[in-house]
């Protein structure tokens, strides 16, 4: 079963994070869901945070365990958040089991393929030899070359725990991401529908959802609405939070 911190009463609301992600990069925005009327479950995706690592690293399979998930809080007409990944695991998941979900919203992903585009950062990851138990200000500077940007680097390093006294390790299954890098970029089947209310919200400063896209969001989302977050990049709900979060509300309200 997925690992979640569920927090609140209310109507059920499921977030999901992005590839190399967890829950706990939703803390903040978690608890301003509750305060609004939700009870939240903020999961970790198989072979991401502290949920269980699996050589099966599919969206079919990401799905069933979302689904599994629901069955086993008795969760119903739910409402769901995903970010990159765990967008589009909410896309299929709004394919495949329309009836449990109320209202998606989908943060700066689109329906399309995406080709693989982490290399900088699957290199990075695989230069660091947690054999040689570097402390986490080495891990830093061993990551540095290969991804500048010490925001990128900062949310790697959250991944970063103690596995023994004197030892740190990734919580994400790298082994198997760099086996399998290209399912993350899977499109949706191209006749798949899902008639219920989506709302796609696009960073101003990111390229992941472009206006040509539209047209195809629109064929998968007939009711959908398409919103931009001003003063952000694919992070969006990191970089302008506020924002992120007035959009969202306003619409599952």
């Amino acid at each position: 079963m997925l690992y979640s911190k569920i927090e609140g009463q209310g109507q059920p609301l499921l977030i999901l994070h992005g590839y190399l992600g967890m829950s706990d990069n939703w803390k903040t925005l978690a608890g301003q869901y509750v305060n609004a009327g939700y009870q939240v479950h903020a999961l970790d995706l198989r072979n991401h945070g502290r949920s269980f690592h699996s050589d099966e690293f599919t969206y079919e399979a990401m799905v069933q365990d979302v689904y599994d998930y629901c069955l086993e809080h008795n969760l119903t007409n739910i409402d769901l958040i995903g970010h990159s990944m765990g967008g589009k695991v909410g896309m299929f998941f709004a394919m495949t089991h329309p009836e449990m979900l109320q209202k998606l919203v989908v943060a700066d992903i689109a329906p399309k393929y995406y080709a693989p585009h982490h290399q900088d950062i699957m290199a990075a990851l695989k230069a660091v030899d947690f054999s040689k138990k570097p402390s986490r200000t080495e891990v830093d500077h061993i990551m540095e070359p290969f991804v500048p940007d010490f925001g990128t680097r900062q949310f790697l390093m959250k991944n970063l725990y103690w596995k023994e006294p004197d030892q740190l390790a990734f919580r994400f299954n790298y082994p198997v991401f760099e086996k399998v890098i290209d399912n993350i970029g899977q499109e949706l089947p191209p006749a798949s529908v899902f008639e219920k209310p989506t709302l796609f919200l696009r960073g101003s400063n990111s390229n992941y959802i472009k206006d040509s896209d539209y047209g195809n969001i629109k064929k998968h989302f007939p009711d959908s609405a398409i919103e931009v977050i001003s003063n952000a990049g694919h992070w969006l709900h990191a970089e302008n939070p506020k924002e992120f979060f007035d959009k969202t509300i306003a619409f599952l309200k």
